[in-house]
């Protein structure tokens, strides 16, 4: 029977299992539509990585699309967009996550995929897949990160805000050097470290029958031993501020001048996170912000005014200020009109009119990522595997529109600040410049997917 109203738009029905070899299973049952999720999250990630190693998650996360036991290579591809199916995967600072979205008929096929690659992956991992997988990585750092413009900031801003040696200072894309030098050996102890079933939550969403499904799961996951060596990963604490500016400035061939900050927020899961998202939407999510209204259309010293929240749950998240230069305008222009706003905020807190539109703008956000059985799925391995209990789904919306204009000032007043941000301004190199000088070194100082 059909249910009377998509999931969401009411509270998701959710049932958990667990194994005997510990593996989570979240359950959640809608027939809406003829479509089935199917969401595994590991809980291993970038801060999982130590020095030297670092990029081995996401070089990990390819690995597993390189067949199995069972599957040879690129098969598990094959066999998924064969039934009529999507597939990826991605890595990110805490999590690596595989997914499938399947016609419901096909639930058990993607079961036993993600089955025989958790059980059996070392069987097909030998030093031609590692090789191949190692220079996928190698290129895709250089299309996405090396040889585009601004590609390199996201990677430069995290380091500059957490310090060296901490679990996120650096980002899941990891290093040219460390790539090089991760050996077979080191996935294969990778492998058997995190990809147990004890170091993971499955959730299936959508057109299932529970008693079938779990019948299914238990028939494929069940056998699968799981493993006790994981280290904790290291201590994420720092102050909640970074008590001064950090600057770092770089010569490269950009289109314009940038200004890119990055500010310590709260930690992701508690009331000060959501306040903190609330202030970022007010001052720099879309053409109706106070960022973009001051240096785009009132000021015209900037094409491009954005200020986002990187959520970590491990160490303070992160907002990320995006300011892109107009013309002749200069970085101290844009920082000097960018702060003045900041400050006014911090002082006043935003209007009844703009708390209002946030709060429908993240819950429009929210409720378009339930719509879909695969976001809904992701979000249930989210919330069990960051916080313990995918159940918080269900009060995740309702948290964001109780947080009061007060609440979203203190935070503002807290934490936007000059002696809380790394920054990093962009100064365009000229064409004498980049002649005189190695294009690879010219450097004058993180969801990555399959």
């Amino acid at each position: 029977m059909a249910n009377p109203a998509p999931a969401s738009a009411r509270g998701l029905a959710i049932t958990e299992h667990r194994l005997a070899n510990g593996l989570r299973v979240v359950l959640s049952e809608d027939h809406l539509t003829p479509v089935t999720a199917v969401c595994l999250w590991y809980d291993v990630g970038s801060r999982h990585e130590v020095k030297g190693r670092t990029g081995l998650a996401h070089l990990f996360e390819h690995l597993m699309f390189q067949g199995s036991a069972n599957v040879s290579n690129n098969g598990h591809f094959e066999l998924v967009q064969g039934a009529g199916g999507s597939l990826n995967g991605t890595t990110s600072f805490e999590r690596t996550n595989y997914f499938e979205t399947m016609p419901a008929h096909q639930l058990e096929l993607a079961l036993w995929l993600e089955a025989d690659r958790m059980g059996s992956l070392l069987a097909a991992l030998d030093d031609t897949s590692m090789e191949n997988q190692r220079d996928v990585v190698k290129n895709e750092r250089r299309q996405r990160y090396d040889n585009v413009p601004y590609g390199t900031a996201f990677e430069k801003l995290t380091a500059l805000s957490f310090p060296d040696g901490h679990p996120y200072h650096h980002t899941p894309i990891g290093s040219m050097a460390d790539l090089d030098a991760a050996t077979l050996e080191d996935a294969r102890a990778f492998f058997r470290t995190y990809y147990a079933p004890n170091n993971a939550v499955l959730s299936i969403v959508g057109d299932l029958d529970p008693e079938q499904t779990i019948a299914w799961v238990e028939k494929y996951f069940g056998t699968i031993p799981a493993h006790d060596g994981k280290q904790p990963p290291r201590d994420g604490t720092v102050p909640d501020t970074i008590g001064r500016e950090i600057a770092e400035t770089v010569h490269e061939d950009v289109p314009s001048r940038a200004l890119m900050a990055a500010y310590r927020l709260p930690h992701d899961g508690t009331r000060e996170a959501d306040a903190a998202d609330l202030a970022l939407t007010i001052l720099g999510s879309g053409e109706s912000s106070r960022l973009y209204n001051r240096l785009v259309r009132h000021d015209r010293t900037a094409v491009a005014a954005s200020f986002g929240l990187l959520r970590l749950a491990g160490a303070p998240s992160l907002g990320w200020l995006d300011v892109k230069t107009s013309g002749d305008a200069t970085i101290e222009q844009i920082r000097s009109a960018a702060d003045e706003e900041l400050a006014r905020f911090a002082a006043e807190g935003p209007t009844a009119a703009e708390l209002e539109r946030a709060q429908a703008q993240i819950e429009r956000e929210w409720l378009d990522r339930l719509t879909t059985v695969a976001g809904r799925a992701d979000e249930l391995c989210r919330f069990a595997v960051l916080f313990g209990d995918p159940e918080l789904v269900n009060t995740a919306l309702t948290k964001v529109l109780d947080v009061t204009a007060e609440e979203v000032r203190a935070v503002a007043a807290a934490r936007l600040h000059p002696e809380n941000r790394a920054v990093l301004v962009y100064e365009p190199t000229t064409a004498d410049d980049t002649a005189d000088h190695d294009p690879t070194g010219d450097h004058t100082t993180e969801e990555t997917a399959v």
